[in-house]
Protein backbone atom coordinates (compact mmCIF):
# COMPACT_ATOMS: atom_id res chain seq x y z
CA UNK A 1 0.00 0.00 0.00
CA UNK A 2 1.80 3.10 -0.98
CA UNK A 3 0.14 6.44 -1.11
CA UNK A 4 1.96 9.85 -1.96
CA UNK A 5 2.17 12.57 0.28
CA UNK A 6 1.29 16.39 -0.79
CA UNK A 7 5.80 17.30 -0.66
CA UNK A 8 6.41 14.34 -3.61
CA UNK A 9 7.86 11.86 -1.03
CA UNK A 10 6.58 8.19 -0.95
CA UNK A 11 4.91 7.38 2.02
CA UNK A 12 4.81 3.23 2.10
CA UNK A 13 3.87 0.92 4.87
CA UNK A 14 5.49 -2.56 4.97
CA UNK A 15 4.82 -5.85 6.79
CA UNK A 16 6.93 -8.40 7.43
CA UNK A 17 10.30 -9.62 6.08
CA UNK A 18 12.73 -11.98 4.25
CA UNK A 19 14.80 -14.54 6.40
CA UNK A 20 17.30 -14.80 3.55
CA UNK A 21 18.95 -11.75 1.51
CA UNK A 22 18.12 -12.01 -1.83
CA UNK A 23 19.61 -9.27 -4.85
CA UNK A 24 19.56 -8.89 -8.52
CA UNK A 25 22.89 -9.90 -10.25
CA UNK A 26 22.56 -6.51 -11.87
CA UNK A 27 23.17 -4.54 -8.65
CA UNK A 28 26.35 -4.36 -6.47
CA UNK A 29 26.80 -3.44 -2.46
CA UNK A 30 28.22 0.15 -2.25
CA UNK A 31 28.11 0.34 1.80
CA UNK A 32 32.47 -0.04 1.53
CA UNK A 33 32.82 2.92 -0.62
CA UNK A 34 30.76 5.48 1.86
CA UNK A 35 31.90 6.32 5.07
CA UNK A 36 29.34 5.58 8.15
CA UNK A 37 28.52 7.58 11.18
CA UNK A 38 25.65 7.38 13.82
CA UNK A 39 23.93 9.68 15.86
CA UNK A 40 24.24 8.07 18.44
CA UNK A 41 25.07 4.43 20.21
CA UNK A 42 25.29 2.39 23.36
CA UNK A 43 29.47 1.31 23.88
CA UNK A 44 29.88 -1.61 21.78
CA UNK A 45 26.54 -1.23 19.45
CA UNK A 46 28.36 1.77 17.24
CA UNK A 47 28.52 1.28 13.38
CA UNK A 48 30.90 -1.61 13.29
CA UNK A 49 27.72 -3.66 14.73
CA UNK A 50 25.88 -2.75 10.74
CA UNK A 51 28.59 -3.53 8.84
CA UNK A 52 29.69 -7.06 10.48
CA UNK A 53 27.26 -9.27 8.39
CA UNK A 54 26.09 -10.90 11.99
CA UNK A 55 22.44 -10.82 12.18
CA UNK A 56 23.35 -11.61 16.08
CA UNK A 57 24.68 -7.80 16.31
CA UNK A 58 23.07 -4.82 16.02
CA UNK A 59 23.35 -0.99 16.23
CA UNK A 60 21.66 0.37 19.39
CA UNK A 61 20.93 4.33 19.12
CA UNK A 62 21.60 6.03 22.58
CA UNK A 63 19.56 9.34 22.88
CA UNK A 64 16.39 11.28 21.46
CA UNK A 65 14.69 10.76 17.90
CA UNK A 66 15.16 10.95 15.53
CA UNK A 67 18.28 8.56 15.12
CA UNK A 68 20.28 8.82 12.29
CA UNK A 69 22.48 6.82 10.02
CA UNK A 70 24.84 9.01 7.61
CA UNK A 71 26.52 7.08 4.98
CA UNK A 72 28.72 9.43 2.71
CA UNK A 73 30.70 8.86 -0.70
CA UNK A 74 33.76 10.49 -1.77
CA UNK A 75 31.84 10.60 -4.90
CA UNK A 76 28.85 10.61 -6.77
CA UNK A 77 26.80 7.73 -6.77
CA UNK A 78 24.02 5.95 -7.89
CA UNK A 79 21.43 4.10 -5.32
CA UNK A 80 19.08 1.95 -5.96
CA UNK A 81 18.03 -0.08 -2.87
CA UNK A 82 18.35 0.15 0.99
CA UNK A 83 18.28 -3.67 2.40
CA UNK A 84 17.66 -3.41 6.64
CA UNK A 85 17.61 -6.52 8.97
CA UNK A 86 15.61 -5.45 11.97
CA UNK A 87 13.41 -7.97 14.14
CA UNK A 88 10.90 -7.37 16.08
CA UNK A 89 10.26 -10.69 17.66
CA UNK A 90 14.04 -10.18 19.52
CA UNK A 91 13.76 -6.36 19.54
CA UNK A 92 10.14 -5.51 20.19
CA UNK A 93 10.11 -2.05 21.69
CA UNK A 94 13.66 -1.33 20.42
CA UNK A 95 12.19 -2.14 16.45
CA UNK A 96 11.75 0.86 14.02
CA UNK A 97 8.40 1.42 13.13
CA UNK A 98 8.66 4.85 11.14
CA UNK A 99 11.72 5.37 8.71
CA UNK A 100 12.85 7.97 6.44
CA UNK A 101 15.14 7.94 3.54
CA UNK A 102 17.25 11.45 2.54
CA UNK A 103 19.76 12.14 -0.13
CA UNK A 104 21.48 14.85 -0.78
CA UNK A 105 25.12 16.51 -1.21
CA UNK A 106 26.07 17.04 2.27
CA UNK A 107 23.66 17.41 5.64
CA UNK A 108 23.08 21.21 4.62
CA UNK A 109 20.95 19.92 1.89
CA UNK A 110 19.05 16.69 2.54
CA UNK A 111 15.94 16.07 0.75
CA UNK A 112 13.46 13.22 2.21
CA UNK A 113 12.85 10.65 -0.76
CA UNK A 114 11.17 8.36 1.27
CA UNK A 115 9.18 7.83 4.50
CA UNK A 116 8.23 3.84 5.26
CA UNK A 117 6.59 2.78 7.85
CA UNK A 118 7.14 -0.72 9.36
CA UNK A 119 4.94 -3.25 11.12
CA UNK A 120 6.47 -5.60 13.37
CA UNK A 121 8.96 -7.18 10.96
CA UNK A 122 11.16 -9.71 11.11
CA UNK A 123 13.97 -9.98 8.46
CA UNK A 124 15.29 -8.29 5.62
CA UNK A 125 13.23 -5.60 4.61
CA UNK A 126 13.69 -4.25 0.82
CA UNK A 127 13.36 0.13 0.60
CA UNK A 128 13.98 0.72 -3.22
CA UNK A 129 15.04 4.15 -3.95
CA UNK A 130 13.12 4.12 -7.16
CA UNK A 131 10.67 6.79 -8.19
CA UNK A 132 7.17 6.90 -9.40
CA UNK A 133 8.65 7.77 -12.95
CA UNK A 134 10.21 4.83 -14.45
CA UNK A 135 13.12 7.04 -15.72
CA UNK A 136 13.84 7.46 -12.01
CA UNK A 137 15.31 4.14 -11.43
CA UNK A 138 18.01 4.79 -9.01
CA UNK A 139 19.31 8.40 -6.61
CA UNK A 140 22.59 9.87 -7.72
CA UNK A 141 23.96 11.16 -4.83
CA UNK A 142 26.84 11.89 -2.29
CA UNK A 143 25.20 11.61 0.95
CA UNK A 144 22.29 9.04 2.48
CA UNK A 145 20.72 9.31 5.58
CA UNK A 146 18.17 6.55 7.22
CA UNK A 147 16.52 8.87 9.99
CA UNK A 148 14.68 6.37 12.72
CA UNK A 149 11.35 8.52 13.41
CA UNK A 150 9.76 6.29 16.11
CA UNK A 151 9.70 2.77 17.18
CA UNK A 152 7.39 0.31 18.20
CA UNK A 153 5.40 0.28 21.53
CA UNK A 154 6.91 3.71 21.57
CA UNK A 155 10.25 2.70 22.20
CA UNK A 156 12.78 5.38 23.08
CA UNK A 157 16.14 3.73 21.83
CA UNK A 158 16.54 1.84 18.77
CA UNK A 159 18.24 -1.75 17.61
CA UNK A 160 19.17 -2.24 13.44
CA UNK A 161 20.98 -5.33 12.82
CA UNK A 162 22.13 -4.87 9.10
CA UNK A 163 22.58 -2.07 6.90
CA UNK A 164 23.22 -2.94 2.91
CA UNK A 165 23.06 -0.66 0.24
CA UNK A 166 23.29 -1.44 -3.74
CA UNK A 167 23.86 0.67 -6.75
CA UNK A 168 23.50 -0.64 -10.22
CA UNK A 169 26.41 -2.49 -11.13
CA UNK A 170 28.29 -0.42 -14.14
CA UNK A 171 29.03 -1.49 -17.58
CA UNK A 172 32.64 -2.35 -18.41
CA UNK A 173 32.54 -0.62 -21.63
CA UNK A 174 31.11 2.87 -21.79
CA UNK A 175 28.27 3.17 -24.73
CA UNK A 176 28.14 -0.72 -25.42
CA UNK A 177 24.65 -2.08 -25.34
CA UNK A 178 25.76 -5.38 -23.94
CA UNK A 179 27.01 -6.78 -20.83
CA UNK A 180 29.88 -8.94 -21.61
CA UNK A 181 30.69 -11.20 -19.07
CA UNK A 182 34.50 -12.34 -19.44
CA UNK A 183 37.47 -10.68 -20.53
CA UNK A 184 37.77 -12.06 -23.93
CA UNK A 185 34.20 -10.79 -25.14
CA UNK A 186 35.18 -7.90 -24.06
CA UNK A 187 38.54 -8.36 -25.88
CA UNK A 188 36.72 -8.64 -29.51
CA UNK A 189 33.74 -6.56 -28.88
CA UNK A 190 35.14 -3.92 -30.39
CA UNK A 191 35.48 -3.90 -34.43
CA UNK A 192 39.19 -2.16 -35.09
Amino acid sequence: MATESSEGEEDVKLTGGNQVLVVEDDLREMGKKAAWSVSSCKPGNGVSALRDDNLETYWQSDGVQPHLVNIQFQKKVKLQLVVLYVDFKLDESYTPSKISIRAGDGFHNLKEIKTVELVKPTGWVYLSLSGNDPKDTFVNTFMLQIAVLSNHLNGRDTHVRQIKIYGPRPNPIPHQPFQFTSREFITYSIIR
